[in-house]
C-alpha cells in the first residue's frame, strides 16, 4: 500500500485499538491496567517466537556434537509467530490494514543467533509504480566480530567455540577456545576468563549499537504514518543483557502507542532453551477464568501467561485440555 494512502486510512480510523483501549480502560478503569495488558501481549508473543526458534526445517541445521548451541535460528518462523499472537490478542487477525498500523509501533524485532543477528525493521523502497513504500525486512546477518590491536580477527558464538585469523600466519581456525589455546599465537585465545569478558561485552555493544540505530531510524518511517511519538531504546539492565546473550532468542520492541494521558514503551526478551517448559496462557471464556498450553492455538485473548499449571491455578485459573472445547 502507498504510504500516502496508508497514512490517509491512519487519520481517519486515528488509531486502530482505540476501540480496544476505550473497551479495556471501561472494564479495568485504569491506564495502568491497559498497559499490563499490553505488557502481557508483548510477552506471550515474545515467548511464542522464541519458542520456534529452533524447529529446523532440515537435519543437517539440529544440534551437532561440536556445540549443542550451534543451530540455525528460524527466524522468518520466530516473526510470523510473534505476529500472530500479537493480531490474536488485539483482535486483529483478519484486519490486514491494523496489522500495517500496529507494525509502525514496533521498531525492532530482533533475532539472536548461535553465530550473529538478524534485525527485522522498517525500510523505504519504490514499489513497482516507483511508488515509495514502507514494510519490515530482514536485514543481513551481523556477526560477533572482534579485531584485537595486533590485528587478529575474531567472530565469538553464544559459547566458546570461536572463528579466528591469526593476522601474522595469514591463517583461519576454528573451535573452543580451550582446545585452541595451544596451537594458536592470538595472545586472546590462552586467556580464558579475558576471553569471555570480550566476548560477551562484544555481543552485547554490537547488539545494542545497532538496535539504537535502528529504533532511532524508524522515527522517520514512523511520521509517514502522522505518528509523532519519538522512538528510543530503552534501558537494558546488565543482568538482562547477560541472560540474553546465554542462549538463541528474541528481543522486541512495541512504542508509542497511545495509553491515557502517555505512551505505552516496552520490550520483551525471549530465550529458546528457557522455553522448553510449556507455556501457559490464563484467558477469559464466558465469564470463566481458564488456563491451557500454548500450543493448544486457541483464539482467546490472552489474560496472563504461566510458566507452570500450579501458577495459574492459583491464581484462579481452572485448567482446560486441548482436546475438550469446540472454541
Amino acid at each position: 500500500m502507498k504510504i500516502t494512502n496508508l497514512a490517509i486510512i491512519f487519520i481517519l480510523i486515528i488509531f486502530p485499538f482505540t476501540y480496544i483501549q476505550n473497551s479495556q480502560l471501561k472494564s479495568q478503569q485504569t491506564a495502568q491496567q491497559t498497559e499490563q495488558l499490553y505488557d502481557t501481549y508483548l510477552s506471550a508473543a515474545v515467548q511464542d517466537a522464541a519458542a520456534v526458534l529452533r524447529f529446523n526445517e532440515k537435519q543437517q541445521y539440529e544440534a551437532t556434537y561440536e556445540s549443542i548451541k550451534k543451530l540455525r535460528a528460524n527466524k522468518e518462523q520466530a516473526v510470523e509467530a510473534f505476529l500472530r499472537t500479537l493480531y490474536t490478542n488485539f483482535s486483529i487477525t483478519d484486519d490486514p490494514v491494523s496489522q500495517q498500523v500496529l507494525a509502525a509501533y514496533i521498531p525492532v524485532i530482533l533475532v539472536i543467533d548461535y553465530d550473529g543477528y538478524y534485525i527485522y525493521s522498517a525500510e523505504e523502497y519504490k514499489n513497482v509504480n516507483q511508488e515509495p513504500e514502507v514494510k519490515h525486512v530482514w536485514k543481513p546477518k551481523k556477526f560477533y566480530s572482534y579485531v584485537d590491536q595486533a590485528g587478529n580477527s575474531l567472530s565469538f558464538t553464544l559459547d566458546t567455540y570461536v572463528y579466528a585469523y591469526d593476522r601474522v600466519n595469514k591463517q583461519w581456525s576454528k573451535g573452543f577456545q580451550a582446545d585452541l589455546a595451544a596451537s594458536t599465537r592470538i595472545p586472546l585465545l590462552k586467556k580464558p576468563e579475558e576471553f569471555d569478558q570480550i566476548r560477551r561485552s562484544t555481543i552485547v555493544n554490537s547488539i545494542q549499537q545497532d538496535l539504537a540505530y535502528y529504533i532511532n531510524q524508524h522515527n522517520t518511517y514512523a511520521r509517514h504514518y502522522g505518528i509523532t511519538y519519538t522512538f528510543t531504546l530503552p534501558l537494558i539492565s546488565e543482568e538482562e543483557w547477560t541472560n540474553t546473550i546465554n542462549d538463541m532468542g528474541v528481543i522486541a520492541f512495541i512504542q508509542g502507542i497511545p495509553i491515557g494521558a502517555k505512551y505505552y514503551n516496552n520490550y520483551a526478551l525471549g530465550g529458546s532453551r528457557l522455553l522448553k517448559k510449556p507455556v501457559i496462557y490464563g484467558a477469559i471464556r464466558d465469564g470463566v477464568k481458564i488456563y491451557y498450553r500454548s500450543s493448544c492455538n486457541y483464539t482467546d485473548t490472552i489474560v496472563e501467561t504461566f510458566t507452570s499449571e500450579i501458577d495459574a491455578a492459583k491464581k484462579g485459573y481452572f485448567p482446560r485440555s486441548c482436546i475438550n472445547s469446540t472454541h
